[in-house]
C-alpha cells in the first residue's frame, strides 16, 4: 500500500446551518458540489482536500469530541497563510480558541459541535517549542 495524500476529513454535525456558518464565513471555505445522498450535508474544498459535513442522523452514536480545547486531543489541522490575520478572524467572530505564538505558527479551535481544528502556518518552531509556550501546553 503507498497512501500518497489525504483525500477528505468528516465531520458529523447536530446544526449543519451553524456548522456552515463556521467553516464557510469563519475559515472561509468554499462550497464544492455533494451528491445527493438522502441525508442533510455539505462538502468544502480546501487545496486538493475537502471537508465533509454530516448531519447526525437521529440516534446516531458518533462519538463525543474532547472536553477541553486542547492540542493533544483527536483534532485535523488546516495550512493558513497569515496566521496574525487567522488570529483577528477568529477574535472578530467571538470563537474560543487557543494560539501557541506566532513564532510556533499553531492555533487551536473548535467548530460549534466540539471537533478542534488546528490552524498552522508551517516554518514555525514547531517541534522546538520555547519554554513558555511547554508550560502553555501543560497548563491545557
Amino acid at each position: 500500500m503507498n497512501v500518497i495524500r489525504g483525500h477528505h476529513y468528516s465531520f458529523t454535525v447536530n446544526d449543519l446551518e451553524r456548522s456552515k456558518s463556521f467553516y464557510g464565513d469563519v475559515l472561509g471555505l468554499e462550497e464544492v458540489e455533494r451528491p445527493d445522498f438522502g441525508i442533510p450535508g455539505v462538502w468544502y474544498g480546501v487545496g486538493e482536500t475537502q471537508i465533509h459535513l454530516i448531519g447526525k442522523p437521529e440516534g446516531a452514536d458518533t462519538g463525543t469530541p474532547s472536553p477541553k480545547l486542547t492540542p493533544i486531543a483527536n483534532h485535523s489541522a488546516f495550512q493558513i497563510e497569515d496566521y496574525d490575520a487567522a488570529v483577528a478572524r477568529l477574535r472578530e467572530c467571538g470563537a474560543e480558541f487557543v494560539e501557541l505564538s506566532r513564532e510556533v505558527g499553531q492555533i487551536f479551535v473548535r467548530d460549534p459541535d466540539g471537533n478542534i481544528i488546528e490552524l498552522i502556518q508551517p516554518g514555525g518552531l514547531l517541534g522546538r517549542l520555547p519554554d513558555d509556550v511547554m508550560e502553555k501546553l501543560k497548563a491545557l
